[in-house]
């Protein structure tokens, strides 16, 4: 199969497209033929050997986590799939090799959820790592109907997921975002607000009572801002800062989970999620994929899509 993939760790310039052996199917995988593949902040930072004190690491590394494709084969003793499915997932596994770059990927079934018909193939594999860890940290603070929220980086990848489901559940939302992006947030479904200094103010004046929880996908000065706003304090859950435990919220870190992909991919058939696509890139050009996502200005998703696939 063709692959992009490091020989070690390393930056964009890095990146190689090359042949490898197809993967093998374990039991309780199957083998994906991808369609595209999702593009994150975590793919550049592992590549650049940022998480090798988390994660067992092996070259050739192919990079990737997210990957919406087609079943091509099934290990002996799995049920759910049959060749021919389409599947999207979040494929993150115990050792980091062969990733979503590729022509094929090898997933268990605890990575997957059946593709929902109302996104294309590269809406889809912009939703899995985003998604669920939108979906996953507004379950840790048990947002709801009449809740107002507040969303740190609501334009981004993360946050334009976050707004939507938390819009889906009945809450009222306030995103923060640059001017540039307020129009956005709004199509969203969330009360925009501008970053920086005078944001606890600003907030206020939207939300004079404070607000009921809060979603830090930016870091920073979020968390705090956040407890000055919240009317409660353990119902702040960040991605970015540690310390929010220790603050009284929570950390989250995203797993894969099949009942939650099945979870967003209904709000998509509902027609209450959508994704923003920024970029759409062939895998050969992966490095300058990398590149982009690593300006942190993207509004939405960066995809490679595998051609002939």
């Amino acid at each position: 199969m063709k692959a992009i993939a490091l020989d070690g760790y390393g930056g964009p310039e890095a990146l190689r497209l090359t042949e490898l052996p197809d993967p093998k199917v374990a039991p309780g995988e199957v083998l994906i033929r991808v369609r595209a593949a999702g593009v994150n902040p975590v793919d550049w930072k592992l590549g650049a050997g940022n998480l090798d004190a988390l994660m067992e690491t092996h070259f050739p590394l192919v990079p990737g986590w997210d990957v919406a494709g087609v079943v091509e084969r099934v290990g002996f003793d799995v049920e759910e799939y049959a060749p021919g499915d389409e599947v999207f997932g979040y494929v993150r596994k115990d050792t980091v090799q062969l990733g979503a770059y590729a022509e094929l990927v090898s997933a268990h079934v605890r990575m997957l959820a059946r593709k929902p018909a109302a996104l294309s193939w590269e809406q889809a594999a912009g939703v899995p790592l985003a998604g669920l860890t939108a979906y996953q940290a507004i379950k840790r603070i048990g947002i709801g109907t009449g809740d107002t929220v507040l969303v740190h980086a609501a334009a981004g990848g993360v946050g334009a997921f976050a707004v939507q489901i938390a819009v889906a559940l009945g809450a009222r939302v306030i995103g923060t975002a640059s001017p540039a992006n307020h129009a956005f947030v709004r199509e969203l479904g969330a009360a925009p607000v501008a970053y920086g200094d005078g944001l606890v103010e600003r907030v206020t004046e939207l939300a004079p009572g404070g607000v009921d929880a809060a979603l830090d996908f930016v870091g920073g000065e979020a968390v705090d801002a956040s407890l000055r706003l919240l009317k409660q304090p353990g119902r702040l859950a960040s991605i970015v800062e540690s310390e929010a435990a220790a603050k009284g919220g929570h950390y989250v870190w995203v797993r894969p989970d099949p009942s939650d992909l099945a979870e967003l991919a209904a709000l998509a058939e509902d027609g209450k999620l959508t994704v923003h696509i920024e970029r759409t890139l062939p895998l050969a050009e992966a490095a300058q994929a990398w590149r982009l996502n690593s300006e942190g200005h993207t509004r939405g998703k960066i995809v490679l899509s595998v051609p002939g696939n």
